[in-house]
């Protein structure tokens, strides 16, 4: 009787081991705590900061409230940079959902020399993303720019090249096309592993009810890929509308400050110009917005969701 009432508090614990609550929040809590120490820590100090009038060289400073917001608020050059950030987010966003719908289905078939495609169309996601960049600066140049060289030969310009940099409407679509070049690689992974994961059977049903080309897209494909595609635009939408990398070294957010983005302007406030405060400010504005679009997706993704 004593041994089994000495072995029940260690078979409770072996039970409670075994069961799928504690491997779960075994194997997440090393993920939560790095992340909590990556993210959660920078954060509260950004916030802090945010109410101070802190300089570089300094991470404390005087309490000033919401005065750095304020600013900010009265300041065409942030405001014109909300909206450019509203831009760029979007419109390569749209550019990467189509491109990489239209990829995965095309990539999907079974075709010679499929895996070499596959690995071109990779290769921005894999490669230093300020390497490439870098590349563009080339590609862009208004003397040297393989692009003006093409367009030239097939007469679509004329003796004065366009400035693709050096010009507002120019620069920002310069700035969307790199980004959306850079994206798109990651967007196609996620839509082919969509495409990957429909039952086979449901081609077989489609085939039946003569469901085909578009209709078969529309009533049969596009529902099934709406959870992941909606994945796939929100990842897009938290890493263009937090990049910096881009913008920054194409065009530092000229000419005049018009392809100023809320990042970039956030590093040339509280960095650059040594004002933490309001840099930290600045940063802080996208934070309620990502997270309300991250959390108005993801319940769209479990509503569209196909049990």
């Amino acid at each position: 009787m004593e041994a089994v009432a000495s072995s029940t508090p260690r078979s409770r614990w072996r039970h409670a081991t075994d069961s799928r609550g504690f491997l779960a929040a075994f194997l997440i809590t090393p993920a939560v705590v790095f992340i909590g120490a990556l993210v959660g820590g920078p954060l509260i100090l950004a916030v802090y900061l945010s109410f101070t009038d802190a300089t570089a060289g300094s991470l404390s400073g005087s309490w000033v409230g919401l005065r750095n917001f304020r600013a900010e608020l009265h300041n065409p050059v942030f405001v014109d940079a909300v909206w450019h950030t509203f831009l760029f987010t979007v419109i390569s966003q749209l550019i990467v959902i189509v491109c990489a719908g239209l990829l995965a289905h095309a990539l999907v078939k079974s075709f010679r020399g499929r895996w070499i495609l596959r690995f071109f169309i990779l290769l921005p996601w894999a490669a230093p993303v300020a390497l490439t960049t870098i590349g563009f600066l080339w590609f862009f140049d208004p003397t040297f720019s393989i692009l003006n060289t093409i367009l030239r030969d097939l007469h679509l310009i004329g003796s004065s090249p366009p400035n693709w940099l050096g010009t507002p409407r120019n620069a920002m679509a310069s700035i969307i096309t790199v980004h959306a070049w850079r994206i798109l690689p990651f967007a196609t992974v996620i839509f082919l592993a969509g495409i990957a994961s429909i039952p086979k059977e449901v081609d077989d049903a489609a085939a039946i009810d003569a469901a085909t080309g578009l209709k078969k897209f529309w009533y049969v494909s596009l529902p099934l890929q709406l959870p992941i595609a909606t994945v796939a635009l929100l990842f897009g939408i938290v890493f263009t509308a937090t990049d910096m990398t881009v913008t920054y070294i194409l065009t530092n957010g000229g000419p005049f400050n018009s392809t100023q983005v809320l990042t970039t302007w956030a590093f040339q406030t509280g960095i650059q110009s040594g004002s933490l405060g309001e840099g930290a400010a600045v940063s802080l504005f996208l934070l309620p917005v990502l997270a309300f679009v991250a959390i108005g997706m993801l319940v769209f993704a479990r509503r569209v969701e196909v049990s």
